[in-house]
């Protein structure tokens, strides 16, 4: 792989944290509720800086380093669109004004980002010191293909979150705008402003226990699976208002998700098998004769899958409407 100088990764960080910093003040300082011009020329602008950072990528350190982002970001970025029938649902259960729903979810994606950053310390320091993770990994992937293949989702756990949040601080029954803290006769309480904060922010974690293991298997370098994660989770907030009114007719996304987690699960325990052999096992050589999959075929997998799921949950709800309007002309009738 080629080389990319400390020079270069420290200067990427901090211009895309000032850039993450900016979006944060621009939406406390302006709450509001994002047109959906608006929402499309921001996840353009992030798109396009991801890419233009592909090519830079290129020129300083070469196609692999290149294509692994590419890769990376777009796996990440599909794992993401999950992540937003969850935050759909928090928002609803918390009864969050849309006014104050950018705040909320920027501030959450800011919490994620600091826990994923810990994560993949943590996974770089285990990956280079025990190449056999990669088998847990494998195994933890298709098993969560597995739970995303049969519709289960991820995140049910925030009525917990709220019953021992409300245990250790006073909260509020009612917001105060976009506050944090408030007073209520005469008492100082938090407003369930801070319940939406950390139930966004753990849940995003949660998401994280899958998508970390799954950018290893495109690539171990650090810096590229952080900052991967950073152009996914970057137009995350305003692909929530893009595609909030859209995500219920996505029926088929989570099979072309789970086909993404399935995939790279095999990948991993494939990169595994070569690193890692397990020599004790009878005709285990057999198994090392399996060739590893290349970035571009990962890289063609995540596009097809998604394509094929989107375009599959367009048709369903083309028919699934005609089906609706067929019936009620029947019952009018």
């Amino acid at each position: 792989m080629g080389e990319l100088h400390l020079g270069f990764e420290i200067g990427a960080m901090v211009v895309l944290c000032a850039i993450l910093l900016t979006d944060l003040l621009l939406v406390i300082k302006r709450p509001h509720v994002p047109s959906l011009r608006e929402c499309a020329a921001w996840i353009g602008f992030y798109v396009g800086l991801a890419l233009v950072f592909a090519v830079v990528l290129y020129f300083v350190g070469g196609m692999q380093p290149a294509s692994e982002f590419v890769t990376g970001w777009l796996l990440e970025y599909s794992l993401s669109i999950d992540n937003l029938f969850v935050f759909i649902i928090i928002m609803a259960k918390f009864a969050v004004p849309r006014r104050y729903q950018q705040e909320a979810l920027m501030v959450g994606i800011i919490i994620a980002l600091i826990a994923r950053g810990l994560f993949i310390l943590a996974g770089s320091v285990i990956i280079e010191n025990f190449t056999a993770v990669f088998y847990l990994f494998g195994i933890f992937l298709l098993w969560t293909a597995w739970k995303q293949a049969q519709g289960e989702e991820e995140g049910g756990s925030d009525s917990f979150i709220m019953r021992t949040v409300r245990r250790v601080f006073p909260v509020s029954d009612d917001y105060d705008g976009n506050k944090l803290r408030t007073v209520v006769d005469g008492k100082k309480l938090f407003t369930p402003m801070l319940l939406v904060f950390i139930t966004l922010g753990l849940t995003d974690v949660m998401f994280a226990l899958d998508s970390i293991p799954a950018i290893f298997g495109v690539t171990r370098n650090a810096f590229l699976v952080f900052t991967a994660n950073i152009f996914a989770l970057m137009g995350l907030r305003q692909l929530y208002f893009l595609l909030g009114g859209l995500l219920d007719r996505l029926a088929y996304l989570h099979y072309g998700i789970a086909a993404i987690l399935g995939f790279i699960g095999v990948k991993l325990l494939i990169h595994a098998i070569h690193e890692a052999p397990l020599d004790f096992i009878p005709g285990f050589s057999v198994l090392q004769k399996i060739p590893e999959v290349p970035i571009w075929l990962s890289l063609a997998f995540i596009v097809v899958a998604m394509g094929v799921a989107v375009l599959a949950s367009v048709i369903f709800a083309g028919k699934s409407e005609q089906h609706e309007d067929t019936e009620r002309t029947i019952t009018e009738h």
